[in-house]
């Protein structure tokens, strides 16, 4: 029972000594942390910019739209006159 909490005792001795962080560590984790928040920075610049485009597209393909639902209203309302003068030429 002793030479066990003796074992016991060196080995957490021996993990507390390896398992603290050093400062090296510390800084070595804080440049990965800053890297990362760039990182963060610029994918929210690209979402924000994807985001706008994406905005600018649909305004203009929403007017594309009016507007090709114009032409087809003014070809419809042309290819109406056309009949009606084809009619009205038929019948005198």
């Amino acid at each position: 029972m002793m030479k066990m909490v003796k074992v016991s005792a060196v080995i957490l001795a021996a993990g507390l000594a390896t398992g603290c962080a050093s400062t090296s560590d510390i800084e070595g984790l804080q440049s990965q942390i800053n890297g990362l928040n760039s990182q963060i920075s610029t994918a929210s610049s690209d979402a924000a910019k994807a985001q706008a485009a994406a905005t600018s597209a649909a305004s203009k393909a929403a007017a594309a739209e009016a507007a090709a639902n114009r032409a087809a209203q003014y070809a419809q309302d042309t290819n109406s006159k056309l009949d009606r003068m084809f009619k009205k030429s038929m019948m005198k």
